[in-house]
């Protein structure tokens, strides 16, 4: 499996590693099917702006790199922006992902949502992102990959 000096990067050197202790909100997920867990957490202004993100992988080089690369993305948009970061849209971020590694991409995606989420709803506001594939015990997260490698 050959890796884009992006992923490598952001393997090696990942940014926003940690976590914020007076988060505004947090979320944890996981892939049985892969082992792979991930959590972030965020720091939102008033104007729902995310001011920070940081994240705790635990998983392969393409987990840390996509999370990595999620924490980079959402800093200073709206959560109604970030929430729509697709898997594509980091893959493409990190110059390509191997197909076998596309799920890695859609945790990290799923993990932002699932802190945005909880940010609104300690706000007695209503999610944004809808249900989260990957929160389903039964999702198999390879069902979606692309078929052609990047």
């Amino acid at each position: 499996m050959i890796y884009s000096e992006k992923v490598m990067d952001h393997f090696n050197n990942p940014r926003n590693v940690g976590v914020i202790s007076d988060a505004d909100g947090s979320g944890e997920v996981g892939n049985p099917v892969c082992g792979d867990i991930m959590k972030i957490t965020i720091k939102v202004n008033d104007d729902d702006t995310i001011a920070d993100a940081k994240f705790q992988t635990l998983g392969c080089g393409a987990a840390i790199a996509t999370s990595s690369m999620v924490t980079e993305l959402v800093k200073g948009k709206k959560i109604q922006d970030a929430v729509r970061i697709s898997k594509r849209d980091v893959a493409d971020e990190l110059d390509g992902l191997p197909a076998a590694k596309m799920h890695c991409s859609v945790l990290a995606t799923d993990g932002l949502k699932v802190a945005v989420d909880d940010y609104l709803k300690k706000h007695g506001r209503e999610p944004l992102s809808g249900v989260i594939k990957s929160a389903d015990p039964n999702y198999n997260p390879h069902e979606d990959e692309d078929e052609e490698e990047d």
